[in-house]
Formats: structure tokens, C-alpha cells, sequence
């Protein structure tokens, strides 16, 4: 389990990083949306196109990637529901529903995969699936659920919007360069891959700068749908993996270990980005995200036990 606790450090430390900033206010009132923005539209774009372009994509027609692809439209559709149902508003529910199902494949998927799996080759398509199914989809609905009614776009402009979001085009053009195997020269992919290091560094330091000055999480007036998110994320996620792997799909025990250990990952940081991006439940997003990180040590160890 080092590669477990190796990510949890790192992202833990450069949290801390962003936590003293946000405590010392270091770089001012809008240091935290300048973060945000430089992600969105630079850096996290470059790590998308970096990780995509040198996919492997034989692995998009695997078992293993269906079962990960079934789970989360299952537990998305089940937050989607009670969103519904309760009422909780097309963003927020659209937010709850990713902060249930959308896994931190980055900057903890890669260490766990390689620590604890001693394989990397799920990881690349889970975050190409992510990239290229749930973000566009998600990302459309936020753009249009922040407008006011009487600005919202017509239906050629929604259909194209995806193709016009800076995170889903690095996505394409990364898959595009791995379709056709080109290598870029260095000239091109030195830039890209410096932009790229900034992507985790900066969501992490505004995602911590977010923390300075909040209660406790789950114990504000967003702590049900919160509470919801956690739950589904940390625990449903999990055992609805296990149980498409096992029932439905027949995964060998190696390959429902490794499905069930990415289902168990945290919801990514990269959604605070996205809801702060769009002002859409920032305080619901960083609190599932910062819960659901804390639950996935225990919960690995559990699955470990049980499965590994």
C-alpha cells in the first residue's frame, strides 16, 4: 500500500501549500480563480492531450473498462434521481452526480495503479472514457444551467459547445495523435508537457486557498446531498464494480481487483475546478471531494484484503 500512501501525501502536502496561501492571502482576493482559469483553459487541456496521445487504445473494447463505464452511469444515474426527485437544482445535481461517480484517475490513479495494481494500463482509458463521455456531457449542462434563461443557446450552438470547451479539445486532439500514432517532434512536445505540470499543482493549491476559512465539511446547509456523494462515491461505487465484474461480466479475480480499486478512487479534484469555473455548488463539490479523499485509504485497505 505505498503507492496509496505516497499520492495521499503529495496531494496532502500541496493542499497545505494552498491552505497557508489562502490563510496568509498571499496572492490577494482573486488567487484562487486565477488558479482556476489557468487550469481550465491551459494547463489541464496540455495534461489531457500529454496522457491520451500514448493511450493505449486496445483497451478501450475491454471487459474490465465496460465494467468501470456500466458502474458509474449506474451510481451518476442513482444522484441524478434523488437530485431530481428533492428538487436540488440542474447544476448541483449535475455536480453531486460527477462528485459520485467521477474518479481521481490523475494524480492518485497512476501512483495506486502502479504501487498497489503493478499495472497502469486501465488507468489511460478510465481518464479517456471520463474525458471524452462525462465531461463533455456534464460540462454543457453547467455552461448552460449558469446562464439566465433568456441567454441560454439554441440547439446547434449546445450540440457544438463540447467541441468548443478547452478540456475536451486537448482530450480529442490528444486521442487523434494516439489514433494515428504520430509522434510529436520535441519542439511541440517539450511546450505541451511543461504546460502540463502545472495542471495538478495549480487545481491542488486553489483547491487548497478553498479551504481557508470554512467549517468543518459536512455540516453545512449542503450536507445531504454532500453526505449523498460521499456515500456513493466511497461505498456504491465500489460494490456496484464488484458486482457487474462478478455477475454480470465474469472478471477474472486480477481483473475485478483492479476494477473494483479505481472504482474506489476519490472524486477527483479537477470537479472543483469545473464548479468553480461555472459558480455551480462549490462548497457541496470541495467537501464531497475532501471527504471521499479521506474515506479511500480504509477503503482500499478493506478491498485489499478482501479481493487482493
Amino acid at each position: 500500500m505505498s503507492g496509496v500512501a505516497t499520492g495521499f501525501g503529495v496531494i496532502a502536502t500541496v493542499v497545505a501549500v494552498g491552505y497557508v496561501l489562502g490563510w496568509r492571502n498571499v496572492l490577494g482576493d482573486s488567487g484562487r480563480e486565477a488558479l482556476t482559469k489557468l487550469a481550465f483553459y491551459v494547463a489541464t487541456p496540455a495534461l489531457l492531450f500529454e496522457i491520451l496521445s500514448d493511450a493505449d487504445l486496445s483497451v478501450l473494447y475491454s471487459a474490465p473498462l465496460a465494467v468501470l463505464t456500466l458502474s458509474v452511469a449506474v451510481v451518476a444515474g442513482l444522484y441524478l434521481g434523488v437530485g431530481l426527485l428533492l428538487r436540488w437544482g440542474v447544476g448541483p445535481t449535475t455536480m453531486g452526480a460527477l462528485c459520485s461517480s467521477y474518479v481521481n484517475a490523475g494524480n492518485l490513479g497512476i501512483p495506486i495503479a502502479v504501487y498497489v495494481l503493478g499495472d497502469t494500463s486501465l488507468i489511460g482509458p478510465v481518464i479517456l472514457m471520463q474525458q471524452l463521455l462525462l465531461t463533455p456531457v456534464a460540462l454543457t449542462v453547467l455552461d448552460q444551467s449558469s446562464r439566465a434563461p433568456g441567454h441560454r443557446s439554441g440547439i446547434l450552438r449546445i450540440l457544438s459547445m463540447p467541441l468548443r470547451t478547452p478540456i475536451v479539445i486537448g482530450s480529442l486532439t490528444g486521442l487523434a495523435v494516439a489514433v494515428s500514432g504520430w509522434s510529436p517532434p520535441a519542439p511541440v512536445a517539450q511546450p505541451i508537457e511543461l504546460l502540463a505540470s502545472m495542471s495538478v499543482p495549480a487545481v491542488l493549491l486553489a483547491f487548497g486557498i478553498s479551504l481557508h476559512g470554512d467549517a468543518l465539511p459536512g455540516r453545512g446547509p449542503e450536507r445531504v446531498p454532500v453526505a449523498l456523494a460521499v456515500a456513493l462515491k466511497s461505498v456504491a461505487h465500489p460494490a456496484v464494480a464488484w458486482a457487474l465484474g462478478s455477475v454480470v461480466f465474469g472478471l477474472s479475480p486480477a481483473e475485478l481487483y483492479a476494477v473494483v480499486i479505481v472504482a474506489a478512487l476519490p472524486a477527483a479534484q479537477n470537479l472543483f475546478n469545473y464548479s468553480s469555473r461555472y459558480g455551480v455548488a462549490t462548497r457541496m463539490t470541495r467537501e464531497s471531494v475532501l471527504l471521499s479523499t479521506f474515506l479511500t485509504v480504509p477503503v482500499l485497505v478493506l478491498i485489499t484484503m478482501l479481493l487482493g
